[in-house]
């Protein structure tokens, strides 16, 4: 079985040779490419003659998916799919895993850790200690008894509820379907607009679909407390994120903290969000702990073992 990994997995040679050995020692050949090249007719190329093939947030379209006649089955080293064509998947009889569950406390902690960035303006504060400035006219809050309003609770969203109590927050929530365990600890389940108008902070944990694209918008914005922020480790265009610079800079809410935007890094230099103020952004590396790469690989590889062994786990099709 030909297994073509598109990308680096972001873990040492060793660590690769050790998770990877039960795929090497049943004779099974792996070809690795690391260079992050991700043109079509270079990924035709590599993928022509593959079985299996490992992506992880490399966009994989029908288009190439359609040279590979040998192709049966993706493992996606990744949470999300939107950036592989299912359609070409289901189409051709392909059968897709992904890695689910990697990266929650990943992106939970990191939830936080903008938080915390936030309201206690770390970030200007520590540009103004290396100009030789004090903390003169930053505002510091605490995060204790803030009301933590959360949109969407699964895995991730449930990590950050249960960290939200633990903090001493009030913990309120939006989600299609109520969790009952959460509800137990104290979670109090609210309509969407009930959450943005009752909330401190407000933090994303939805996928992108066409009814969640822009979400976030102009008149949702509105909603908000002037002096609440939004966090945002799920995905960019959830967030208008047109509309999120222009309520920072009118005063609408008191600030943000994004992972994701509507692209990948790097960012253009005149995109809007990067001049608004009260910001803390980074560039999508909630999922990028050293930790959690080597659960993906774990993850990724086992996909591969259950499914040549005729079980196929973490599905997506």
């Amino acid at each position: 079985m030909k297994v073509v990994i598109l990308e680096s997995l972001g873990i040492s040679d060793d660590e690769f040779k050790l998770i990877s050995q039960p795929l090497t020692d049943s004779g099974h050949e792996l070809i690795v490419y690391e260079d992050g090249l991700s043109d079509d007719e270079t990924l035709k190329a590599r993928i022509k003659d593959a079985e299996v093939l490992v992506v992880a947030n490399m966009p994989l379209s029908g288009e190439v998916i359609d040279v590979a006649e040998k192709l049966k089955y993706i493992s996606i080293a990744f949470t999300g799919y939107n950036h592989i064509d299912l359609d070409k998947c289901k189409e051709k009889g392909i059968q897709v895993s992904n890695a689910a569950g990697y990266s929650t406390n990943s992106v939970a902690e990191l939830t936080f850790g903008l938080i915390v960035a936030l309201l206690r303006s770390i970030v200007p504060l520590e540009a103004a200690l290396r100009a030789g400035g004090t903390k003169r006219g930053y505002r510091q809050t605490d995060l204790q008894g803030k009301t933590l309003g959360i949109l969407g609770t699964g895995d991730i969203g449930s990590t950050v509820a249960k960290l939200g109590l633990a903090y001493g927050c009030r913990v309120i929530a939006y989600n299609r379907s109520e969790n009952k365990d959460l509800i137990a600890q104290g979670v109090e389940y609210q309509s969407l607009e009930e959450v943005l108008k009752n909330s401190d902070i407000v933090t994303l944990h939805i996928p992108l679909t066409d009814d969640t694209h822009h979400l976030i918008n102009q008149e949702k914005l509105a909603l908000m407390k002037d002096s609440a922020i939004i966090i945002n480790t799920a995905v960019g265009p959830i967030i208008d994120n047109d509309a999120l610079a222009q309520a920072l800079h009118k005063g609408i809410i008191a600030g943000a903290g994004l992972d994701r935007v509507d692209m990948e890094p790097p960012v253009p230099a005149d995109y809007p969000i990067l001049d608004a103020p009260n910001t803390v952004l980074v560039p999508h590396i909630g999922f990028a702990t050293a930790e959690a790469m080597v659960r993906r690989a774990n993850i990724t590889f086992n996909n591969i073992i259950t499914w040549s062994q005729g079980e196929q786990e973490n599905i997506v099709i």
